[in-house]
C-alpha cells in the first residue's frame, strides 16, 4: 500500500494525464485498488526512490505507472521491467496506452510488445493504442526476477 501511495502521489506527468484524463480515475484512489486486484510489483532505483508500479490482472491485462525516478536510471529501469515481463507465465499480456505517453510507448517496444490499433477511449475520448505480447511456445531459459516480498504474497518489490 505504501508503494502504491508513493507512486500515485508522484506520477510522471504523462502517467498522471493517462490515469486522470484518459481513464477518468483519481490516481490516489485507483492505484492502491489496482495494486490489490491481481499480481503487482513496485520498482526502486539504486538511490532508493520508488520508480513505479506494475501488475497483471485477470486475463493478462498488464499495467504500469511510473514516477520521474525512472529517468534517473533509464537503462536499469528498462532492464528490470523486461525481467518482470519475461517472468510472467501468461500466454498473452495486453492493454491500451495513451498515445501521448511517449516514454511508455518506447518502453513497451523495448519490452517486446506489438502495437495493434488506435482507438478512442475514456471520458475524454482520447486516442489510445492497443498493445499485446504473446508468449512464444518455444521453451526459453528466462532469468527469474529476484524479488523481496512485501506484506502480501502477490505484491513484490523489485530493486533495480
Amino acid at each position: 500500500m505504501e508503494a502504491a501511495l508513493k507512486v500515485a502521489s508522484n506520477l510522471r506527468e504523462d502517467d498522471y494525464r493517462e490515469v486522470k484524463e484518459g481513464h477518468g480515475h483519481e490516481p490516489l484512489l485507483h492505484l492502491p485498488l489496482a495494486a490489490f486486484n491481481g499480481d503487482s510489483v513496485w520498482f526502486e532505483v539504486p538511490n532508493g526512490k520508488t520508480a513505479g508500479m506494475a501488475g497483471v490482472q485477470a486475463g493478462g491485462q498488464i499495467w504500469m505507472l511510473c514516477t520521474p525516478a525512472i529517468h534517473e536510471y533509464p537503462l536499469t529501469f528498462a532492464r528490470e521491467a523486461k525481467r518482470y515481463v519475461e517472468s510472467r507465465e501468461e500466454k498473452l499480456l495486453w492493454n491500451i496506452v495513451d498515445k501521448r505517453n511517449t516514454a511508455h510507448l518506447k518502453l513497451l517496444k523495448f519490452l517486446g510488445f506489438k502495437f495493434l490499433r488506435e482507438l478512442k477511449y475514456g471520458p475524454n475520448q482520447l486516442t489510445f493504442i492497443e498493445f499485446c505480447r504473446v508468449r512464444s511456445s518455444i521453451s526459453r531459459n528466462v532469468r527469474s526476477t529476484s524479488c523481496r516480498t512485501s506484506g502480501r504474497t502477490s505484491t513484490k518489490n523489485i530493486s533495480c
